[in-house]
Order: C-alpha cells, then sequence, then structure tokens
C-alpha cells in the first residue's frame, strides 16, 4: 500500500514540474532569451552603426 502512495506522490510531484515548465519556465525563458538577443544587437549597432554599405 505504501508503495502505490509512494509512486502516486512522484507521479503528482512529475506533473506539477512538467506543467510549471510548459506553463512558466520556457515561455519565460523563450522571451528572456529573444529580448537579450534583440538588445546586443540594438547595443552593437549604436556603436557600429546601422547595417549595409556606407553612403
Amino acid at each position: 500500500m505504501t508503495e502505490k502512495t509512494a509512486a502516486d506522490a512522484e507521479k503528482s510531484k512529475e506533473t506539477r514540474l512538467f506543467l510549471f515548465l510548459v506553463i512558466c519556465l520556457f515561455p519565460l525563458l523563450s522571451v528572456a532569451i529573444v529580448g537579450g538577443y534583440g538588445f546586443i544587437v540594438w547595443m552593437y549597432q549604436l556603436i557600429a552603426g546601422p547595417p549595409g554599405p556606407p553612403s
């Protein structure tokens, strides 16, 4: 009987972890990565100038 409850508790814990990863962590992480990349490109263009041939 204790093995069944321990297995159920582990499955419940894994389900909550999966939902946390899918609903919270992955969207926040993807927004942070894309935003960080955009910020880096923006700072680079402030220093090096816009892309394209010089006029």
